[in-house]
């Protein structure tokens, strides 16, 4: 300790201390480039001035799309763990386990102020609730999960969530993210293509919508199953939605690709998306989609919400004088 440091108020040592940066504070832009102040991002649901739409959590999609951001949770059923027992340079438990430690701590995170439960044990996350008044069973598929790759869990989540919503006489939506089927789980993980279509089309002949929320990415199985079988597809701007990326499609026909391939623009353009939809936007977009899908519903909710009143009566009216039937 020099003399310096003897004769320097305590006040001013506090005020030339060495305040601590959080590692987080700036999201560079992938469209841009750009830093971006993190805040900035959380208040435009993680849109970039540039329009970039960053990957965001399951819970910011819920609070995203329900009425007033409260959902009731959904449980879905546990699977058998690792039937192949796979390894490549770790056990495929080992990779289970990073991952919930991985999720469980961005909940931690997202739940410091609270907010209401989640209940996930795979990429797959259900919730029931009311969106636009519609009352709706939304499935997010967590990219952070492994990629959100489709296994046995994802899709007895898919199928579980679709009967909820069967039991309940509920819209379906989904929201995709996923780099396809897992492959920890080779044929078992491709069987859930088939399932999944299945229970689909239970709510088909229910006359139940099913919407599908196309996000980057969406490719794979996923793709070539139950992302697209929606009544009406919604996709957010620059999603990447293929069944395998556009390198390898290059070097099989061995000829460049246009401009925009596979993105959420060029598939509405073909005619595989219906709507591309700012993410800003999108519960509006949304809840006019299934009002149109499931009108008696909102109408049930109107009615409900309507003040009771006496219906009016009418006397019958008496039989003229003088005159005979």
């Amino acid at each position: 300790m020099n003399w310096i440091t003897k004769v320097t108020p305590p006040g001013l040592k506090t005020m030339l201390a060495k305040k601590e940066t959080p590692d987080d504070l700036w999201v560079k832009c992938p469209v841009s480039g750009e830093l971006v102040y993190k805040t900035d991002l959380e208040e435009n649901w993680w849109v970039t001035p540039a329009g970039a739409h960053m990957r965001i959590s399951p819970r910011t999609r819920m609070r995203l799309l329900f009425d007033e951001e409260r959902w009731e949770p959904l449980a879905l059923p546990p699977v058998q763990i690792d039937p192949l027992k796979f390894k490549d340079d770790k056990p495929y438990p080992a990779r289970l386990k990073a991952a919930k430690a991985k999720i469980a701590a961005r909940e931690k995170r997202e739940t410091e102020g609270g907010g209401a439960p989640l209940l996930q044990d795979d990429c797959m996350v259900a919730a029931y609730g009311k969106i636009g008044g519609v009352p709706t069973v939304l499935l997010v598929q967590d990219f952070d999960f492994m990629g959100g790759s489709l296994g046995m869990a994802a899709g007895e989540g898919f199928v579980t969530a679709a009967q909820m919503a069967l039991a309940r006489k509920a819209a379906f939506v989904v929201c995709t993210a996923s780099g396809g089927a897992r492959m920890q789980e080779g044929t078992l993980s491709l069987m859930q293509m088939p399932r999944t279509t299945l229970a689909v089309n239970d709510l088909a002949e229910a006359k139940l919508p099913y919407v599908v929320v196309l996000t980057d990415p969406t490719s794979g199985g996923v793709s070539a199953s139950y992302a697209m079988l929606g009544d009406v597809h919604l996709a957010e701007p620059g999603a990447m939605i293929a069944f395998s990326g556009p390198r390898v499609i290059e070097q099989t026909i061995r000829e460049s690709l246009p401009k925009g391939f596979q993105r959420s623009e060029f598939l509405r353009e073909k005619g595989q998306v219906d709507i591309v939809v700012d993410r800003r936007k999108l519960k509006d977009t949304l809840s006019r989609v299934l009002s149109h899908l499931l009108p008696n519903s909102r109408r049930r909710e109107d009615l409900r919400s309507a003040p009771l009143t006496q219906p009016k009566t009418h006397a019958p009216k008496a039989a003229s004088k003088g005159k005979t039937a």
